[in-house]
């Protein structure tokens, strides 16, 4: 087994924030945490210069990615979608394509669905895929662990935030180690 897809560096990421929508989000019992850890993963990216994909489906009924996340986006350009595998979109396979980069942080709302459907699309284009487990939520926690172990199951890397920030840190001591460190105080 080959343990390259188990490695995260700021030159081979990308960011996949799937549907943290407004409507969709209200119904989430777990909101804040996914929320909060999904703000952190921005910071790093901002840091580290990794490129940041947002999807919304169906925006005209679920309404816009929340606030506190586009509050903190460099930018706001979200993916419309109507199919809940993101890479039955054109528009964001060729974005992912356009990054060439080979692994893609995956976070976002329904774990069992449009993450899960979109975790399957990636891994079948060759990508790895980081499933950030305190950053995607189900409405229920069955339908949750039943979309991590099934990701699992098909081969996505099941990882949390502080792991994604701290394999991107490599080193303490740095400027962005200090930024980084105080969010997850």
């Amino acid at each position: 087994m080959s343990l390259e897809k188990f490695f995260l560096s700021a030159q081979n990421s990308v960011l996949v924030i799937v549907d943290i929508q407004e409507k969709l989000a209200r119904v989430m019992e777990k909101r804040q945490s996914v929320i909060k850890n999904v703000q952190n993963l921005i910071e790093m990216c901002k840091l580290f210069e990794i490129p940041i994909i947002i999807t919304e489906q169906y925006p005209k009924g679920l309404g816009q990615t929340v606030e506190e996340i586009r509050n903190v986006l460099p930018e706001y350009k979200p993916i419309e979608k109507l199919s809940f595998n993101c890479c039955e979109e054109r528009l964001f396979l060729e974005t992912v394509k356009g990054y060439n980069r080979k692994s893609v942080i995956l976070t976002g709302m329904e774990t069992h669905i449009c993450v899960l459907q979109t975790a399957l699309g990636l891994l079948r284009e060759g990508y790895h895929v980081h499933v950030v487990s305190d950053g995607v939520c189900s409405r229920s926690w069955e339908n949750h662990q039943t979309g991590i172990e099934f990701m699992r199951s098909a081969g996505a890397v099941i990882t949390c935030t502080e792991t994604v920030l701290f394999q991107h840190l490599k080193v303490a001591g740095t400027q962005e180690f200090k930024v980084l460190s105080k969010l997850i105080k």
